[in-house]
This record gives C-alpha cells, sequence and structure tokens, in this order.
C-alpha cells in the first residue's frame, strides 16, 4: 500500500508563505498537488513528472507556487508565496505511476492520495 503523508498546513495572512511537504513510502513517477475550497469542487494546483521533462501549474498559482522534490528522501514540496485569501482550502498531495513523461498532467488519474492538510490564509 502506497503511502503519502503530508504536512506543513497552518495559517498565515494574506501576503505570507508556507511550505507544504508530502513524503512517500514508494517510488513515484508523476507528483502532484490538488487543493480544495469550502463549497468547490477539487482543482489541481501543480503537477510535475520526475523526469523533469514537465511541471504544470494552474493559472491561479502561477509565479507564487513552485513544486520540488528531494530525490532521496523521497518526498515532494509546495512552496507558497504571496498567498491570498483565495487560496484558501484543504490541500493534498496525489501520485501515481504513468508511462511516459507527457501523461503527468493536473488531469492525470492520480491514484495515490495524502490525507490533507488545511491552509488559511487571512486578510
Amino acid at each position: 500500500q502506497v503511502q503519502l503523508v503530508e504536512s506543513g498546513g497552518g495559517s498565515v495572512q494574506t501576503g505570507g508563505s508556507l511550505t507544504l511537504s508530502c513524503v512517500l513510502s514508494s517510488n513515484m513517477n508523476c507528483l502532484a498537488w490538488f487543493r480544495q475550497a469550502p463549497g468547490k469542487e477539487r482543482e489541481g494546483v501543480a503537477a510535475f513528472d520526475t523526469s523533469g521533462f514537465r511541471t504544470t501549474y494552474a493559472d491561479s498559482v502561477k509565479g507564487r507556487f513552485t513544486v520540488s522534490r528531494d530525490r532521496v528522501k523521497n518526498t515532494m514540496f509546495l512552496q507558497m508565496n504571496s498567498l491570498k485569501p483565495e487560496d484558501t482550502g484543504m490541500y493534498y498531495c496525489a501520485a501515481t505511476r504513468i508511462s511516459t513523461w507527457y501523461l503527468c498532467k493536473l488531469t492525470t488519474d492520480f491514484n495515490y492520495w495524502g490525507q490533507g492538510m488545511q491552509v488559511t490564509v487571512s486578510s
């Protein structure tokens, strides 16, 4: 059973920063972050293949959020800067295995999910 364990959520003021972490129990080659605001559908925030060929960000976070990975620790990160109240929500890491890098997208069907953690941005 693949497990994803998240950490790093919390509360910040507008303009602040947070870094989310997600430790994976197995190697996966397509990783992503999603979020869900109250009363809204879940949306993809960022997705990237571990070969480094492509990283995709949602338009709403481009230029503010950055994904990265520590290969040795099998951990993925979401660095969030210039946070806005509309960034508030539950954040989830996700992972899956794909046959080739160009299949790693925000719309990919991710098989494994973290437990979710709350991020609250106050104005």
